[in-house]
């Protein structure tokens, strides 16, 4: 007998394991704060550190599915994406584009995987 597993619209199964994207708001990842995710047994909160970069993953230990062979649970893993806003104001956008020109002064301080692909750039050329 073969069983096929329907794919879910949120959860991605690797074993025991659960993986699912958690879209975040560049505010959030940023300055950090708290985002509600859906778990199996109903929401959870994660607490996002500040300066989160868009790759992280947040291990939820125990909220994955019950392993075949065994008592124990996997862990929901949780992948930040983190989101470009859209549909911006005149005033967001104006806000942003004084906070690129304060930040332009310092690409390495405040963008560091920027600084990192500019410096493999660099190395690939000389």
């Amino acid at each position: 007998m073969v069983t096929h597993i329907k794919a879910h619209a949120v959860f991605q199964r690797d074993g025991s394991d659960l993986h699912c994207e958690m879209p975040i708001s560049f505010a959030t990842a940023a300055l950090g704060g708290d985002v509600e995710i859906p778990t199996l047994d109903g929401m959870a909160k994660v607490k996002i550190a500040a300066e989160t970069q868009s790759g992280r993953v947040y291990r939820l230990r125990g909220k994955g599915v019950k392993a075949v062979r065994g008592n124990s649970y996997g862990d929901l893993m949780c992948h930040v994406v983190v989101e470009t806003p859209v549909n911006l104001t005149e005033r967001q956008k104006e806000l942003l584009r004084e906070f690129e020109s304060i930040s332009r002064g310092d690409t390495a301080k405040h963008n560091p995987r920027s600084k990192s692909f500019m410096d493999k750039l660099r190395d690939f050329f000389e």
